[in-house]
C-alpha cells in the first residue's frame, strides 16, 4: 500500500527481512512447534541467541518449517548472538577464540552451516570488547556469517570500534518503540550505516503489566499514551500490535514480534495493508520517554 520496504539493507550482499521472528523466552518444550508454526505462516526471520538456552529446538523447528514449506536453507534469515561473558555476574568476558569457539557450538546446536547475522549480544566484553568484535570479523570473512554487528550498543561502545579502525557493525539490535526511540543513537548510527534491528518493539500495549499489581510499572502518562495507541489501532483497523510493529518498520527498523498463537503470528506479520499516517507519526515522536525498560547496557567505561 504505501511502498514500505519489507528488507533492509545490512551490507552489500545482506538484507534482513523487516519482519522477523524473536525466539526470548519461548521455553524449550514450544520452541519447535513456534519456529515451525511462524515459518508457516510466513516469516523468513529468525532471531535466536545463546543466551535464550533454546538454540537446539530453535534449529529443529527450522529444519522442520523449511522441509515443510518445501524452502531452502538461502530462503530463511537466521539471526544468532555471541554471549560475551559478564563479570558482574561472574561470567569472564570471552577471548577472541573463545567467541569463534561459541559461533561453532551455536552453529552446532542450531544444525546449521552459516548464519545470516551473527551479534555481541551486549557490551559487557570490558577489555576483550574489540578482541571480540575483531572475531565476529574473522567469522564473517570465513562465511559462517554473512553479516555481524552487536546489540545493546551505545554511541561510546561503537566509537571504540571506530577509534580502533575496524569496520563498523552491519547492525545494532537495541530496544525501540515510540516510549524509547533513542533519538541520538540512531542519527550516530546513520551516519556510520549501521542498521537498527528493534526489539521490545511492543512494550507500550495497554495490556503490558496491566495485571493487578503489576499496574505501577506505568506511570500515568504512559497509561494515557496506551489510550492514544489503542485509539490509534481501531482508527486503521487493526491490533495495538500491528500499529507498534508498523511504528517501527515505517521508521525503517527490522522488528521481532513473538508470538505461540498461529493466528497471532500472521497477524503481526501483516503490517503492509495500512500506513500510519503523518499527524499520528507526529503524535507518537512527542511520546519518547528515555531509555527503556528491557535492558540497561551498563557503565560503557567497562
Amino acid at each position: 500500500m504505501s511502498g514500505l520496504q519489507t528488507t533492509f539493507a545490512l551490507n552489500p550482499g545482506t538484507s534482513i527481512p523487516a519482519v522477523g521472528f524473536g525466539t526470548y523466552l519461548i521455553a524449550n518444550e514450544d520452541a519447535e512447534t513456534a519456529i515451525r508454526s511462524a515459518i508457516a505462516a510466513g516469516y523468513r526471520h529468525i532471531d535466536t541467541a545463546s543466551g535464550y538456552r533454546n538454540e537446539e529446538p530453535v534449529g529443529a523447528g527450522i529444519r522442520k518449517g523449511l522441509r515443510s514449506e518445501g524452502l531452502s536453507r538461502a530462503e530463511l534469515f537466521v539471526t544468532a548472538k555471541l554471549w560475551p561473558g559478564n563479570p558482574a555476574w561472574g561470567d569472564a568476558p570471552k577471548t577472541g577464540a573463545q567467541s569463534i569457539e561459541e559461533c561453532d557450538a551455536s552453529l552446532s546446536r542450531l544444525g546449521l552451516d552459516y548464519v545470516d547475522l551473527y551479534l555481541i549480544h551486549a557490551p559487557y566484553g570490558g577489555e576483550k570488547r574489540l578482541e571480540q568484535w575483531s572475531a565476529l570479523l574473522d567469522l564473517q570473512a570465513s562465511g559462517k556469517a554473512r553479516a555481524v554487528g552487536v546489540s545493546n550498543f551505545n554511541e561510546t561502545h561503537l566509537d571504540e570500534i571506530s577509534a580502533a579502525g575496524l569496520p563498523m557493525p552491519d547492525a545494532n539490535q537495541i530496544e525501540l518503540h515510540p516510549w524509547s526511540q533513542k533519538p541520538g543513537l540512531l542519527a550516530h548510527m546513520a551516519k556510520h550505516d549501521i542498521a537498527p534491528i528493534a526489539y521490545s518493539s511492543l512494550v507500550p500495549l495497554s495490556t503490558w503489566r496491566a495485571e493487578p499489581g503489576q499496574d505501577s510499572a506505568k506511570t500515568d502518562e504512559m497509561k494515557a499514551d496506551g489510550e492514544a495507541f489503542k485509539g490509534m489501532a481501531e482508527k486503521y483497523g487493526v491490533s495495538e500490535a500491528q500499529l507498534l510493529l508498523r511504528w517501527g518498520v515505517q521508521n525503517g527498523y527490522a522488528v521481532l514480534p513473538k508470538s505461540l498463537s498461529p493466528a497471532r503470528m500472521r497477524q503481526n506479520l501483516d503490517l503492509f495493508c495500512f500506513a500510519i499516517d503523518d499527524a499520528d507519526m507526529a503524535q507518537m515522536a512527542t511520546m519518547d520517554r528515555g531509555d527503556g525498560v528491557a535492558w540497561a547496557s551498563g557503565d560503557p567505561s567497562k
